[in-house]
């Protein structure tokens, strides 16, 4: 058996080992900065590798989490949350596996609180999914470097929000590496069901079952929409003409409701009364979807919430969501 000594000595030199490796790989983090992040309000400098990350708005604090680091304060989920801790479940994992305890929670129920995030002394601020206005950002840089949306306010797709975040951490390969996994799953996912091949899909995001007279929508300009992409679909050409005017949502009258005879597939947040008073109703129950029972009901929980894809909330949702919107399309030809 080897010695005491031996082991010590072999030890030691591991420890010495590891210790070169962290001190390398600080090096080398430093060597990234000053880094300088273009955004919607102008170009934001990072002078120093930040050691406190704070994030404001929805999901923004998923990618440091998802990169290693736990920020020292993020905005609390305000949809979704069906323990009403503040922490949606994917997010609660990730902690977990981290081995940290839950951050500061900032209330933004009416808007950010600025005085919450000053309190936790960060070096940077990551809001780049998020509807900062001018006035948001301004106020926002007096407590430290921002990091805003690249072009127009809650249109930030999750692969631009983990690329400008990471930037805004001198990670940038490691927020393109994070893409790629993400993108792997997702295309296993998606392989699993062929079925879902160029399909139509829709996603509509409200509908009274005791007024079904107006049909509301997200249009190609929505992250939900988007995703669909992700998955295989495609929008249907009466989705993409509602869509020429920037906006990210329309509406429409149901007497119109054939406008939408080319959609494949619908999604929608609701409970199985909707679902019924739409195969009822005379003039919903004429869209193809509907009448094919291509449905993905949603609800206000998480599964409703990871919708809305997030650098967390892909992974922890897609084999869900995926096999829905897979039944939803019918069986693979």
């Amino acid at each position: 058996m080897p010695s005491k000594t031996r082991i010590c000595l072999t030890l030691a030199v591991a420890l010495l080992s590891l210790a070169g490796l962290r001190t390398a790989w600080a090096q080398g983090a430093e060597e990234r900065f000053p880094v300088a992040v273009e955004h919607a309000f102008g170009t934001t400098t990072i002078p120093a590798r930040p050691q406190r990350v704070a994030t404001v708005a929805w999901a923004n604090h998923e990618v440091p989490l998802a990169l290693g680091i736990v920020p020292v304060g993020f905005a609390a989920a305000n949809f979704g949350d069906d323990d009403g801790d503040g922490v949606l479940p994917w997010v609660e994992e990730r902690l977990e596996e981290l081995g940290a305890e839950t951050p500061v929670l900032f209330d933004e129920g009416d808007g950010i609180d600025f005085e919450a995030v000053a309190a936790t002394r960060p070096d940077v601020i990551l809001a780049a999914y998020s509807g900062l206005s001018r006035a948001d950002y301004d106020m926002l840089s007096q407590i430290a470097p921002v990091i805003a949306y690249p072009k127009t306010p809650w249109a930030t797709n999750w692969r631009d929000m983990i690329r400008l975040n990471s930037a805004g951490l001198g990670m940038e390969a490691e927020g393109d590496a994070l893409i790629a996994r993400i993108e792997g799953r997702i295309a296993e996912a998606v392989a699993a069901h062929p079925q879902l091949a160029g399909k139509s899909a829709m996603f509509v995001t409200h509908l009274d079952t005791t007024n079904l007279s107006l049909v509301s929508f997200y249009t190609t300009h929505d992250t939900r929409v988007q995703f669909f992409a992700d998955l295989g679909l495609r929008s249907p050409q009466s989705v993409v003409a509602a869509s020429a005017d920037g906006s990210f949502s329309g509406q429409v009258s149901a007497e119109r409701i054939d406008a939408f005879d080319d959609v494949d597939i619908l999604v929608t947040y609701g409970s199985r009364d909707l679902f019924e008073a739409m195969r009822h109703d005379p003039l919903i129950s004429h869209m193809p979807a509907v009448r094919n029972d291509a449905l993905v009901m949603l609800g206000s929980d998480p599964m409703g919430t990871a919708a809305n894809p997030t650098p967390l909330s892909i992974p922890w949702v897609l084999d869900d969501y995926v096999a829905r919107l897979a039944r939803a399309a019918g069986p693979a030809r």
